[in-house]
């Protein structure tokens, strides 16, 4: 009886997903009241959607039970996202959309639930992919350091590590189409191997957020979330070109989807290639050169059941190291990298899955990564080959969300990851071969009170195991090192609330705590690491995290004004500092240690356009941070507090050229004087950049161009979080970025 009561309601299950529900409606312009051809519109869980005809009118089919978020955009318009239930009928719903002004809310998933950016109890800010295109940086991850409170901590334009209020490295979780990159991320000097190739967009969480996903985001969360799919019966594809004048770099890619009857696919490569940077005041920085070479491909169905969908990822990239015995050897500007470089590899295979049954919704997702991280000496050195070193990673997550009713959710979850690191033939062993085992269940809930208050909990449960076998290490590898297991075992929660005064008025506060166990590097090394002697420490703890952060964010047409503070107490955080003791050679010690640390700060922000003026518009946003041991000193690699102001002039539309706009930015870095043990303080400085850019309208086609400069003072400074001061060299001097992309499409 009961197998088949269970049959009964699996099939009933069944049916109601499968229910036939569909969407249409006309979309207008609100003040001319005319119709708008090409509007975009997304139902941003399936990452399915359609465009509106010549006569405005749009249409989506196959859609299954449940609520979801349906964001309609254009270029010139504001986002409109609207929340709509389907429950086995057709929906007619017309839209209106506004010119736009200022940008409003838009629906994010990196938070506890998916939803609008006024409905998320945790302040997430976003990047949208043309905006990152703009900014004129050859590398893709320095681009980020446009937010507030996300900084980069950078050897030379190729190398970059986000900081995010003060934490970073192990510290900072960065995730790819919501998969954790397994990245060898204990050192400054490991870079992500990420790019923009198929990405939509960057959500960043400043804070705590191992409640969601474990160890690692005590300090934040950056998510590349992929690109939404084309319209139905449709292939869409662009070429991008990119030109920066200061490393005579180009930066190319072509990309290439579409969509029939729901079987989605994609792919593109990109080819990005630079010189040797030149120093603020004409000097070339040698060895900074940088090549790298990427491909993507993706496919998947998307029914009315749900989406179900793979990607692989794969880059290669040439970085070359600014070290002294580079400078020695390298004395002509070059691309081609030839002696002390890394040679690294990463390969992301990812199945990313959604059901949805009725009010229930299943999340299933499952990666595999293959990262191989080597270092290439010269002729000067033992070996050509000095690290060889490879990182295999298997993750899974599986999360289930229930609606119980209009105003309260929650979630189970569980997640888990298999990973093994093996050295290869090279004499250097960074780290030595080691296993680790993940496993970990959280749940949260939410409750909305109508339009008021929203108020979300949550508590997360994580084991991890550590084993590293027996093996040499020491100077010269000489010393057997006994074999090490530590198990590790936590238990994190946090609770939230967003209270609305109104419609454009809104409070958060959040309190959370995080916890992250040592990494492989921090419990064993013993060996040379860079310029110097790193040693490890096998009795580490958890570093926990208890942080609580306070937001207070208005938002009119024609304003935006937020401002948030926060205040981080961390348990045995982990730091590496210098000891009095030398090696043989007289390379200094480094040692791996735990003490109780603090850290407060805080961003504030304004966006203001006027009303009478409808094509200015003036931003300003000032971050701090102030980070210390309780002991006595200061935190490493802790950024300068910046200030940031911006004029834009836009018009959104005139003629054939859309969104075109001309802006002047300046940044005033204030000077770094808490320098940690093995630091230096750093002077402030002043930069101004300059950009400009428009879409310009050909029948249907839009190509976008925009020219960008960055530092046109040709200003010689250092940023505090650039290793590269540690060998005299400054940041990257003027640098004028050409931007051009060129889509195409055919429709069936």
């Amino acid at each position: 009886m009961k197998i088949k009561l269970l049959i009964f309601f699996s099939v009933f299950l069944l049916l109601k997903a499968n229910a036939q529900n569909s969407i249409t409606g006309l979309i207008t312009d609100a003040g001319t009241h005319e119709a708008l051809p090409g509007v975009n519109i997304i139902i941003n869980e399936l990452s399915a959607g359609a465009v509106s005809n010549i006569s405005g009118h749009y249409q989506i089919n196959k859609i299954p039970n449940g609520q979801f978020f349906v964001t309609f955009s254009f270029v010139g318009y504001e986002n409109r996202t609207k929340k709509v239930d389907f429950q086995g009928h057709p929906i007619t719903l017309d839209v209106k959309l506004k010119p736009m002004v200022i940008q409003g809310q838009e629906v994010v998933i990196t938070g506890n639930f998916t939803g609008t950016q006024h409905e998320n109890t945790v302040g997430i800010n976003t990047l949208e992919m043309k905006n990152i295109t703009r900014v004129s940086q050859p590398s893709f991850m320095a681009s980020l350091a446009s937010v507030p409170g996300v900084s980069m901590i950078s050897k030379g334009t190729g190398v970059g590590t986000p900081v995010i209020r003060g934490l970073s490295l192990s510290n900072v979780l960065v995730l790819n189409k919501g998969i954790p990159m397994a990245n060898f991320q204990f050192s400054k000097d490991h870079p992500y191997l990420i790019d923009g190739l198929g990405i939509g967009k960057v959500e960043i969480i400043k804070g705590p957020a191992s409640l969601m996903y474990g160890s690692g985001a005590v300090g934040g969360v950056i998510n590349l979330v992929a690109e939404p799919t084309v319209r139905e019966g449709s292939i869409e594809g662009a070429v991008s070109m990119k030109f920066f004048s200061n490393t005579l770099g180009t930066l190319s890619s072509v990309e290439v989807k579409g969509n029939h009857k729901g079987f989605v696919w994609g792919a593109g490569t990109e080819m990005n290639s630079n010189q040797d940077f030149i120093q603020g005041g004409g000097t070339t920085a040698f060895n900074t050169r940088f090549n790298t070479h990427s491909v993507k491909l993706n496919a998947g169905l998307i029914k009315k059941i749900g989406s179900f969908r793979i990607f692989y990822d794969y880059n290669r990239s040439k970085l070359g190291m600014a070290v002294p015995p580079a400078l020695a050897l390298v004395t002509k500007r070059g691309r081609k990298n030839g002696v002390w470089y890394q040679d690294l590899t990463d390969q992301l295979l990812i199945s990313k899955n959604k059901i949805f049954l009725g009010n229930l919704k299943l999340d299933a997702n499952f990666s595999y990564q293959n990262n191989n991280r080597r270092l290439q000496g010269s002729q000067l050195t033992p070996v050509r080959e000095l690290v060889n070193m490879r990182l295999k990673t298997f993750t899974y997550r599986l999360k289930s969300v229930y609606h119980f009713s209009e105003s309260t959710k929650a979630f189970l979850g569980v997640q888990g990851m298999s990973q093994t690191n093996r050295n290869g033939a090279a004499p250097q062993h960074v780290i030595p071969d080691a296993n680790l085992n993940d496993f970990s269940v959280f749940t949260m809930g939410r409750h909305s009170f109508g339009s008021l208050a929203i108020l979300e909990a949550g508590i997360r449960y994580d084991h991890r195991n550590v084993v590293v076998p027996e093996h040499y290490a020491g100077i010269n590898n000489g010393t057997l090192m006994p074999r090490l297991e530590r198990n590790f075992n936590n238990v994190s929660a946090s609770i939230g609330t967003i209270f609305h005064f109104n419609k454009n008025m809104l409070l958060r506060f959040n309190l959370a705590s995080a916890f992250r166990s040592p990494n492989i590097a921090e419990l064993t090394q013993d060996g040379m690491h860079g310029n110097r002697y790193e040693i490890g420490k096998a009795n580490l703890k958890n570093q926990q995290n208890l942080e609580a952060d306070l937001g207070f964010h208005i938002h009119t047409m024609y304003t935006t004004f937020e401002i948030s503070g926060f205040y981080n107490y961390i348990d045995n955080y982990i730091f590496l500092s210098p000891t009095a003791d030398t090696i043989s050679d007289g390379t200094k010690i480094y040692r791996y240690g735990q003490t109780p640390s603090h850290l407060m700060g805080g961003e504030i922000g304004i966006h203001i356009h006027p009303v009478s003026i409808d094509w200015l518009h003036l931003k300003a946003n000032y971050a701090y941070i102030y980070a210390r041991k309780n002991s006595g000193g200061y935190l490493p690699l802790i950024p300068a507090n910046k200030l940031h102001f911006e004029v834009m002039l836009r018009k959104n539309k005139w003629k054939i050229w859309r969104t075109s706009f001309v802006k002047v930015s300046c940044d005033y870095v204030f000077a770094q004087n808490h320098a940690a043990d093995f630091e230096t303080t750093t002077p402030g400085y002043f930069l101004l950049n300059a950009g400009i850019g428009t879409d310009l309208k050909v029948k249907n086609q839009i190509f976008s161009f925009s020219l960008m400069a960055t530092n046109l003072l040709d200003k010689q400074y250092f940023d505090h979080l650039s290793t590269l001061k540690d060998v005299g060299i400054y940041n990257m001097g003027r640098n004028i970025s050409v931007n051009l992309r060129i889509p195409f499409g055919v429709k069936k």
